[in-house]
């Protein structure tokens, strides 16, 4: 069992890390970087699981590493706020949200009407879907593949992350792109209840391949069945660990 101090040094060494991802994010940056660039990366450091539910977010440390003014970084975390990903505690400071139970379902409804729906229009659409659409998803799945051979399971989620949006990403709505970008960062912040990320994530990876196997043999229908059958053991799977906290 750790102890409080070195769960305290493993969250410092956490935290650092992530500064650092971010550093490295404001270098691919052009300098026309805006408020909504910064809301943008701090949005995938969420979706990629490394801002957990409870943390503090410091202005000083954003503005030095995101290259930003005060009042820039600030409409930063107004555009999160309004999506619902960070809240704001008076005299405390800025926060990632906790999530619950409630949330899980509200989620999980909303990806199943906009990810089965995706699946189940590509069947008869004008012009047919062309072969190389699905690459984008063919990577993501071996990425995950990839990372579980290596046994970075926090990979695995991100890739997973991934390759639900680029499923979404074939309808070719911007307006739907939006909707899941703020929808699976939410989602990220409820796998953390789940403290093992291979129990959480390693069922899916047989599951997505399967899925890009439909897809590839045209098998809309069949498909978003089986996509709709997937979410709803997912969506049962974070209610049971929320349950047995």
């Amino acid at each position: 069992m750790s102890t409080p101090g070195a769960e305290g040094t493993r969250r410092e060494t956490g935290r650092q890390a992530w500064l650092r991802t971010v550093a490295a994010d404001v270098a691919r940056l052009d300098r026309s970087s805006s408020a909504e660039r910064a809301a943008d990366i701090l949005r995938r450091s969420i979706t990629e699981g490394a801002l957990p539910p409870g943390a503090q977010l410091s202005e000083v440390e954003l503005t030095e590493v995101l290259e930003v003014s005060r009042n820039t970084l600030r409409e930063a975390f107004r555009l999160l706020t309004h999506e619902g990903l960070l809240v704001y505690k008076l005299h405390r400071g800025v926060f990632v949200p906790e999530l619950g139970e409630h949330d899980v379902i509200d989620l999980y409804r909303l990806r199943r009407v906009l990810e089965v729906d995706v699946v189940r229009g590509l069947a008869g659409r004008e012009p047919e879907l062309p072969a190389d659409r699905l690459e984008p998803l063919r990577a993501e799945v071996d990425a995950a593949e990839a990372a579980a051979r290596a046994d970075t399971w926090p990979a695995v989620g991100t890739a997973n992350m991934r390759f639900h949006q680029q499923l979404i990403g074939l309808a070719g709505s911007s307006r739907m792109d939006a909707v899941t970008g703020r929808l699976l960062a939410e989602l990220r912040l409820l796998f953390h209840v789940i403290a093992a990320p291979r129990e959480l994530h390693e069922p899916y990876i047989g599951r997505n391949r399967a899925l890009l196997e439909l897809l590839e043999a045209r098998k809309y229908d069949e498909a978003a069945a089986d996509l709709h059958e997937y979410l709803l053991d997912s969506e049962h799977r974070i209610l049971a660990a929320f349950r047995a906290r």
